[in-house]
């Protein structure tokens, strides 16, 4: 079985959420078996920015989904969608 990175968007309720706590909050719910590659900071518009979860994963069935229920349940996330997922070589 082989793996494949994810990209979840995180768009936050407002743009006055701390997104440093979102962050922190991020890697304390990546679930066991899921590695965290990075966060990147993608500016929307009016102030708002939205947080791009890059996550590696297997690529079995369901490989996304643990991650998405877990990140689905921070507070001050107001909308997620994964938006890219990718075989690694």
């Amino acid at each position: 079985m082989g793996e494949v990175v994810a990209t979840i968007k995180l768009m936050p309720e407002s743009p006055e959420v701390d997104l440093e706590i979102i962050k922190k909050n991020i890697e304390a719910s990546i679930p066991e078996g899921t590695e965290l590659h990075k966060i990147e900071e993608e500016p929307i518009a009016f102030g708002l920015v939205a947080l791009n979860v890059m996550v590696i994963v297997d690529d079995g069935e369901g490989g996304t989904e643990e991650v998405e229920a877990n990140l689905s349940k921070l507070d001050n996330i107001g909308n997620i969608e994964v938006t890219d997922v990718r075989r690694l070589m």
